[in-house]
């Protein structure tokens, strides 16, 4: 018997016995489905944190009081004792990093009320910018103006808007110079910022921007400042910036030779490290319990063998008294397994690609199936029909022809 009848009796046996066919393939079709889908999903959310969520730029330095992302409790009540970032201690790495392209500064983003007319728009994004912070988070205006340095020195009401308060909120008709209550004081805009979409379903576009000067009066000076910097380049220029930065920092906090910085400096990279480490478990986690699942499907494709090999055993007999020798039956009964196997394992990918592409549409992440993904799930589905299918072929091949003709179900 060559490959092609063997696969051709394998497909024959699957269609003329539906249910058991179905019940055989789920476990098979479920595991390799769900590496699918969390290996679709975990590609395309690493490139999308990359491009959309940690997008400060390779040469971008933040300065904060606490880690910009905290993992742990002893972490955040460390951090908490910690003093205050100054607006001093920003004006002191302005005026005195000599690494530092530009430097600017914000407090922390945070969800206000701002109206137009009878608009409302809530959970807003209220930023207290530098006028620098547009170059260095690369805002891009479709309208207007940013920031400048008069407005901070002055103090200022006047706003840079992200496009849904343009959109929803000002209406139609020029939007510069009209006047928004951003939590009950009034604010001209002055530019309305480039529609940027959304990110893991929240937009991206619902955001104020005002001077942090404006900001600290309104809000109150007693808050945490964070300083950014962008360096000249990235590498050995990014960790100049970095230990100048520090030097200056720790001489105004008065850190002492040895002890640990009271503040934090992170990098895009520092970021996009920590994800890699949470998406990278999360990952394993999932293939793990995934395997669990395409190993029972392993065994039961070896109990359906073994049933096919017993209903089978007459025309094995037939075979083996026709000439067929033993490893001839052994392959014949091994190429059906793998059948079976790679059916449920291409019906696993289908399955897998179309479910990651359904919930990243409703949800609004990326998805991205790289190649390598379906190639090993074929590679597995194919190993598991050789591994689970070695013993009833064996079974077969093993049966003495004059027992087998005498076989009666």
């Amino acid at each position: 018997m060559n490959t092609l009848e063997a696969v051709r009796i394998a497909l024959l046996s699957l269609w003329a016995n539906k249910l058991r066919s179905v019940l055989t393939l789920l476990g098979m079709v479920i595991g390799v489905a769900a590496v699918i889908a969390v290996v679709t999903f975990t590609n395309g959310l690493n490139k999308y944190m990359a491009e959309k969520v940690f997008n400060l730029g390779a040469d971008v330095i933040i300065i904060n009081k606490s880690a910009n992302v905290i993992t742990n409790v002893e972490q955040w009540l460390e951090s908490e004792r910690r003093k205050d970032i100054t607006y001093e201690d920003y004006e002191a790495v302005r005026d005195e990093c000599r690494s530092c392209k530009i430097v600017g500064a914000s407090i922390g983003y945070f969800s206000g009320d701002v109206k137009y007319g009878d608009r409302d728009s809530e959970s807003t994004g209220i930023r207290g910018w530098t006028h620098s912070m547009g170059r260095i988070y690369d805002i891009d205006l479709i309208l207007g103006r940013p920031l400048t340095e008069a407005d901070e020195r002055a103090g200022s009401h006047v706003a840079v808007v992200g496009h849904d308060i343009y959109e929803n909120l000002l209406g139609p008709g020029d939007p510069l110079g009209k006047l928004i209550r951003v939590d009950g004081q009034e604010y001209a805009v002055i530019g309305v910022g480039k529609k940027e979409g959304s990110s893991l379903g929240q937009s991206r576009d619902n955001w104020v921007a005002i001077p942090l000067t404006s900001w600290r009066r309104q809000y109150g000076a007693r808050r945490s400042v964070r300083i950014w910097i962008k360096s000249y380049g990235v590498g050995d220029d990014l960790e100049r910036a970095v230990d100048d930065a520090r030097v200056i920092l720790r001489a105004r906090r008065h850190d002492l030779p040895g002890q640990r910085d009271s503040f934090e400096a992170d990098t895009n990279q520092t970021f996009l490290n920590i994800w890699a480490n949470i998406s990278s478990t999360v990952f394993l986690v999932v293939i793990l319990l995934a395997s669990m699942s395409i190993i029972v499907g392993g065994i039961v494709i070896m109990n359906i063998m073994l049933v096919s090999v017993t209903e089978r055993t007459r025309e094995i007999g037939i075979r083996k008294a026709l000439g067929a020798r033993r490893h001839d039956v052994l392959a014949q009964f091994l190429l059906e397994a793998v059948t079976i196997a790679m059916v449920g394992g291409i019906l696993g990918i289908i399955l897998g690609v179309v479910v990651a592409k359904t919930v990243s549409a409703l949800v609004g992440m990326p998805a991205s199936v790289p190649p390598w993904a379906i190639g090993a799930a074929v590679a597995v589905a194919a190993n598991v029909g050789i591994f689970f299918g070695v013993y009833p072929a064996s079974r077969a091949a093993r049966l003495d022809p004059i027992v087998a003709l005498r076989f009666e179900l």
